[in-house]
């Protein structure tokens, strides 16, 4: 099947920095700021939402690969937000520049994998 995805495409997902979204709610560390882990998950965000108006009905994408560093703390109360680009298309393989940035600084970079899938099938592989 073809899809109508250009190299290019971007999106941005934002959000406010809660004590649900802190490393030590989320269990990935001992401080009350920004947990990489959901770090990676608004740049996963980001990245699924810049491509999701371009499938098929009853297509999407599922996270692969993620190759990320986290550079910088954010303290509760500020604002984040992810920027993706996909950079390359392989068949159903999409690759992903993803960025991360509070109000102050960047916070996080890398690259992000996902693959397209069909939704009935994928879950119908689960059964």
């Amino acid at each position: 099947m073809e899809f109508n995805l250009n190299e290019g495409l971007k999106h941005i997902e934002k959000k406010t920095v809660t004590m649900n979204d802190t490393a030590s709610v989320f269990g990935s560390g001992a401080a009350e700021v920004f947990a990489t882990p959901m770090m990676i998950g608004l740049m996963e965000a980001a990245s699924m939402n810049a491509v999701k108006n371009y499938l098929p009905e009853g297509y999407s994408t599922v996270g692969i690969s993620v190759n990320i560093k986290h550079t910088g703390a954010t303290a509760v109360g500020k604002m984040v937000w992810a920027e993706a680009e996909l950079i390359e298309i392989d068949r159903k393989r999409l690759v992903f520049k993803v960025e991360a940035f509070d109000e102050d600084k960047k916070i996080g970079e890398g690259t992000h994998e996902r693959f397209i899938i069909d939704e009935q099938k994928f879950m119908d592989n689960l059964k």
